[in-house]
């Protein structure tokens, strides 16, 4: 089947077409329909597997509501798959979607590719785990405990991974290439190449060695590095059971892995003899639980305490633990049908007890206050007590957008009960409307929705999930004038600010505003399978600004310009060009026509800047203002010729292809590749479209009446001619020691700041267009392939 790149372009990005097809084929069982079960089935749903078959044959629990997202107080008491399913159903038309209540059976696991097992019974996990390790189906098996949660992957005896960790591929220069067999490849010492032995690599543009560029994708080991193997063997639960293979989430807990892992163990012996788990916080339920761990481990080291705690909450049941462990269980799913990522390799285990208050006479838990309510929230009261529940219903919070991260937030916000006392509230903004290609992972919105604002939407999305939730929601973005809205007594009033924004200028807007009004502040991020948090605490914690990331590395203006030798090279240069010519003069030109003391503030610019800028709007306002559709063209043309002919001409006149240096190397060798000069042929419809017509199309002029007529004007461009000159700076641009004095006094006089009076009356109150280069869904698809096109590449083959 085809895949739908409006809805998947976001997963496209990091998992390529390849992996999206292999999940397209892939059924999966999902057994288990608490919170735990909804979150994996979410998360598959929206991923795009072919089919997701849900099954529980047991009824919806007021408890269940803690975390179960898609059951309704009027689903208490059906069972839980089916009342489930009309809803994951609507998140995606291409994934099938099915229930079944039938016992689990060979039967019924035998047509699937992958099982995944939620809140189910040791004997269940050891039986499922046989019999699909012996048929070749992938298991995950999941389960979450109050703070605590279990994670295990057996995907058999062969799993391939064919991308170990998504990045993009490498390259290198290859500076030396040995002849013995295996021969050594040696590449250039500017940077680390970065390949890791088990890496396959292919060859191209290699001379000399001509026969390296046809062979396939070659396997390497790096000198002096150990191997590497990318064919991953599971073993079955029950032998994975007894000799685990641990995977430490965090290093300052790494003595906790295997204490958890008896500890579930004695857990499951407790429910099996008791029919029940472990009361909340009682002392003789847990010391039984450690009783039991000691029988299972006999000799070893344990943690009582943690132990005990354990116990304690083996009844909880947090949405945002579920929200995490099944976030989880879901990508080993997708790594497993897709090869994409390197799966946990077995068994994960996780706790979150730093969330636990630091006991003392006043915070400590007893069974009291954890016992259940029959309330919605039984769950959360079991592990924090029923004095947290009603504050975290007293809380007043702000969320900032309403994209991928905002949904989870108000999702996980409306379960835990924030906001949905009397006197709590959420104020949700997102100034933003719904797009289709939202819908595969902002998983609070519909088709329908598209076209309406996020932050109505998703507030109307979480009511549904809580009607007890207050919230509000607001279509304003956050900045300097909005602050009549969001203003002192909103902030104050505020208990805390989670922020859930795309871009660094309003993230750091909001974390001044908290640091002015001492709010927490929840900061959040992700970037493909990364992600980032930052828990703000007025006092206590540095703030978002506090810390900044480290510069990107940069590539030299001069490689960009004259070396370039990778095709990050070409697109970084399409980059600055199309915003050196479509967006900065544009912006300068307008803040010239409205701001009188834009001259004065440029002239106190650092360096040449001030000439540059300056010159930038003599050329937009003056002397290379069009007046018709021509006018555009012919610009176009002199830009094509002098990026693509004659800066390369010169080039080549000062370095020409044989030339040596003092060391006697050829001029043109190793990252240095050697450019050819293009010849404009107003013939080539693509090229010329490219270059001429879509130059002209994007400039800053056109929206001012020049309208575009594509093909007419390119044959009658006027070719600029070329003196070629012998020491001329490689640079180029930016320092014009040539530039006649009028135009110098032109914008130093008095006069330049008083709108320049000589300047024709006509272009007082017109308003140039800035192109950016993200935002292009509303530009002529001509000018999206004016910059895009291959040109810079070609110059530089």
């Amino acid at each position: 089947a085809e895949i739908d790149e409006g809805l998947y372009s976001r997963q496209l990005y990091v998992l390529g077409h390849e992996a999206m097809k292999r999940m397209q084929t892939s059924n999966v069982l999902v057994s288990g329909l608490r919170g735990l079960g909804v979150e994996v089935a979410k998360n598959l749903v929206l991923g795009g597997v072919k089919s997701v078959t849900l099954h529980d044959p047991q009824p919806a629990a007021w408890p269940d509501l803690a975390s179960q997202f898609y059951l309704r107080e009027e689903d208490v008491g059906q069972n839980r798959a089916e009342a489930t399913l009309p809803r994951l159903a609507e998140l995606n038309a291409y994934v099938a979607v099915t229930s079944t209540r039938q016992p689990l059976s060979q039967e019924l696991l035998a047509p699937f590719q992958v099982v995944v097992l939620t809140n189910s019974s040791l004997e269940e996990q050891l039986w499922v785990g046989d019999f699909c390790h012996s048929h070749g189906i992938k298991l995950v098996v999941a389960d979450t405990r109050g703070l605590f949660g279990q994670l295990f992957c057996d995907f058999g005896d062969d799993m391939v991974v064919t991308d170990t960790n998504g990045e993009q591929p490498l390259s290198a220069m290859v500076s030396m290439v040995t002849k013995g067999c295996p021969g050594e490849v040696t590449c250039l010492d500017e940077a680390r190449h970065g390949f890791e032995t088990g890496d396959f690599v292919t060859f191209t543009e290699v001379e000399g060695m001509e026969e390296l560029n046809s062979c396939g994708p070659v396997e390497i080991r790096v000198l002096g590095e150990p191997g590497r193997l990318d064919v991953l063997r599971g073993l079955p639960a029950l032998e994975a059971l007894v000799e685990p293979e641990l995977m430490i989430t965090d290093f300052g807990k790494a003595e906790r892995p295997p204490i958890m892992h008896w500890g579930w163990q004695a857990l499951h012996r407790f429910i099996r003899q008791h029919g029940r788990p472990p009361r909340p916080r009682h002392q003789g339920d847990a010391a039984e639980v450690v009783a039991l761990t000691r029988e299972v481990a006999p000799g070893a080291e344990l943690d009582e305490e943690l132990l005990r705690e354990l116990a304690f909450q083996a009844t909880g049941d947090l949405a945002p633990v579920n929200a995490f462990i099944g976030g989880l269980a879901a990508q080993e799913v997708m790594k497993a049908v897709s090869g994409k990522f390197t799966p946990i390799t077995q068994w994960l285990y996780f706790d979150a007890l730093e969330c636990l208050p630091e006991e003392n006479k006043e915070t400590v838990l007893t069974e009291e206050q954890c016992r259940p309510r029959n309330s919605r929230y039984d769950g959360q009261i079991a592990v924090f007590g029923a004095e947290l529940q009603a504050k975290l219903g007293a809380q007043k919070y702000f969320v900032v957008g309403a994209g991928a991260i905002g949904c989870e937030l108000l999702k996980n916000f409306a379960m835990v009960g924030l906001g949905c006392g009397p006197e709590g509230c959420i104020t949700v903004t997102d100034m933003d409307t719904i797009e289709k290609s939202n819908l595969n992972r902002q998983f609070l919105f519909r088709p329908w929705d598209v076209t309406k604002l996020k932050s109505e939407r998703a507030a109307a999305a979480v009511r549904e999930m809580n009607p007890a939730l207050r919230v509000s929601s607001r279509p304003d973005r956050v900045g300097p004038d909005t602050e009549r809205v969001y203003d002192d007594d909103f902030f104050e009033a505020l208990d805390g600010v989670a922020n859930a924004l795309d871009n660094v200028d309003a993230r750091l807007y909001m974390d001044r505003r908290c640091v002015y009004y001492r709010k927490p502040l929840l900061e959040s991020g992700t970037l493909g399978t990364k992600g980032n948090v930052q828990v703000v605490i007025p006092f206590l914690s540095e703030s978002y600004s506090s810390s900044q990331d480290p510069p990107e590395k940069a590539i030299p203006i001069c490689t960009l310009k004259n070396f370039p030798n990778a095709i990050e090279h070409t697109l970084q240069w399409a980059r600055d060009e199309f915003e050196g010519l479509f967006k900065q003069p544009a912006e300068n030109v307008n803040q010239y026509l409205t701001d009188p003391k834009f001259v004065e503030r440029t002239l106190r610019l650092a360096g040449t800047q001030p000439l540059e800028v300056l010159e930038a709007v003599q050329r937009s306002l003056v002397s290379e203002r069009p007046r018709a559709w021509p006018d555009c063209v012919a610009w176009a043309c002199r830009h094509w010729h002098r990026q693509y002919s004659n800066n390369i001409r010169q080039l080549l006149h000062n370095f020409p292809p044989g030339q040596k240096t003092n060391s006697g190397t050829l001029f043109w060798s190793g990252p240095k590749r050697c450019p050819h000069p293009l010849v404009f042929d107003p013939d080539n419809v693509s090229r010329a479209m490219g270059g001429a017509s879509g130059g002209g199309c994007c400039h800053p002029w056109v929206t001012l009446g020049c309208q575009p007529s594509p093909l007419g004007a390119i044959g009658h461009c006027w070719v600029p001619t070329i003196t070629l000159a012998c020491h001329r700076s490689l640079l180029g641009g930016g320092h014009h020691p040539w530039v006649p004095s009028v135009i110098v006094g032109w914008w130093t006089s008095p006069l330049g700041a008083n709108r320049h009076p000589w300047v024709p009356s006509v272009i007082v109150g017109w308003w140039t267009s800035p192109l950016g280069a993200n935002r292009h869904s509303w530009v002529p698809s001509v000018i999206v392939g004016w910059w895009t096109s291959p040109l810079g590449a070609n110059r530089h083959p």
